[in-house]
């Protein structure tokens, strides 16, 4: 049985990096042994881009279905969505029909997801204002993919190295976060947060929950969020057998994650999240004056899929030149691997303890049921547990 799993990529706004940084990552042989990797874009894009990034000698197949895909080293497999044209396409633009293209490459691998065509979902950056010119209404890829999987309870996980945050709220003005500090809300997060380590391998993870204000509020010096919100929610986490600690101040939330001390921080909002992980995987060579490297993940959980993205926007600025970084998307690609094989493992795991039960003890307890030696039921024993995996799989 195929063991790499299948994982679909959008390309991303076709006027961005996203296309040029896909054929980067592609010509990485390691790509293609730890998964299946297909693109959903479309193929003259990514054509165009194979000279953009110095790799003209690979190729674009164009397919219709996953299951025509070959998925060999050197050939990028692409289901052309066919909805850009060359003649209208300048590079580090805004236009609507790259919204549109982009919404739709990112609504297609929802499907295909959902319907079980991949096994997890891998985004390039779009832009929100060509999105949103092309009268999809959206805030961002977390809000899609919350909205065509009918998810009402999910949040945003940024990783990077030992580092991951997950955040009560992201796309709203900072007024707007500061009302969404809620007890019911934090716990979810909280909840979410737990989850997620343990699909990563995590079995009793540290979670530290930041303080919204200065100080963490300094015993309601600076605000009463924390005493009013944020402590009971960490109560109640802790009564469920969460290891969370908190409120955690602030400016020294991320010093101590960073230092091995917790697995996960609870982020307040969208920046107090995203500012000191992208001091961390974000690197400006002065002397270069370029980007030295651009690594970290975005990893949106509570979804009935997986959806992983790469953590920086369309650079507009870079696209076209064949200078960006691939090294977000090839992280995100191992997060999609380990999620998809972590998930499957624990799949597995929950349909044989299910299912085992009167099977495993009547061949256990009953040998003279099958009138077999000891060695003859237990190897029964092994062909019923096999055959419980396979079917979950």
């Amino acid at each position: 049985m195929e063991d790499r799993k299948i994982i679909g990529i959008t390309m991303g706004d076709p006027a961005s990096i996203g296309p040029e940084i896909t054929v980067k990552a592609l010509a990485d042989q390691s790509i293609y042994e730890a998964c299946r990797p297909i693109v959903v874009g479309d193929a003259c894009v990514l054509e165009a881009a194979l000279k953009i990034a110095g790799h003209e000698e690979m190729k674009v197949r164009a397919v219709k279905d996953v299951r025509d895909a070959v998925f060999t080293h050197g050939t990028i497999d692409v289901l052309d969505m066919g909805l850009v044209s060359m003649d209208e396409l300048g590079r580090g633009q805004v236009y609507a029909m790259c919204g549109d293209a982009a919404f739709h490459y990112v609504k297609r691998v929802i499907e295909l997801a959902m319907d079980g065509q991949v096994d997890a979902t891998v985004t390039n950056a779009f832009n929100k204002e060509a999105v949103n010119l092309a009268g999809h209404h959206y805030s961002g890829h977390t809000e899609i993919y919350a909205d065509l999987t009918g998810t009402k309870n999910y949040t945003m996980m940024l990783a990077h190295e030992n580092m991951r945050v997950v955040h009560v709220s992201t796309h709203v003005s900072l007024r707007e976060a500061c009302d969404r500090v809620k007890k019911q809300r934090v716990l979810d997060v909280i909840r979410i947060g737990d989850k997620a380590c343990r699909e990563m391998g995590i079995e009793n993870p540290r979670i530290a929950v930041a303080g919204l204000n200065p100080h963490s509020g300094e015993h309601g010096l600076f605000g009463q969020e924390e005493i009013q919100e944020i402590i009971p929610a960490i109560e109640a986490a802790r009564a469920e057998g969460i290891r969370a600690e908190g409120p955690v101040p602030p400016d020294t939330v991320f010093s101590k994650a960073r230092g091995g001390w917790y697995d996960i921080v609870v982020a307040m909002y969208h920046d107090q999240g995203h500012i000191p992980l992208k001091v961390v995987g974000f690197v400006y060579d002065q002397e270069k004056q370029a980007w030295d490297a651009v690594a970290g993940v975005n990893i949106t959980l509570g979804l009935p899929i997986i959806r992983v993205s790469v953590d920086h926007g369309t650079a507009f600025d870079q696209a076209g030149t064949g200078t960006a970084s691939e090294l977000s998307l090839k992280n995100s690609l191992e997060y999609a691997v380990m999620f998809a094989r972590n998930r499957k493992q624990q799949r597995v795991e929950r349909y044989v303890y299910k299912n085992t039960g009167h099977q495993i003890m009547k061949a256990i307890w009953c040998p003279y049921y099958y009138e077999q030696s000891f060695p003859a039921y237990s190897t029964n024993i092994l062909a019923v547990i096999n055959s419980l995996m396979e079917r979950a799989v």
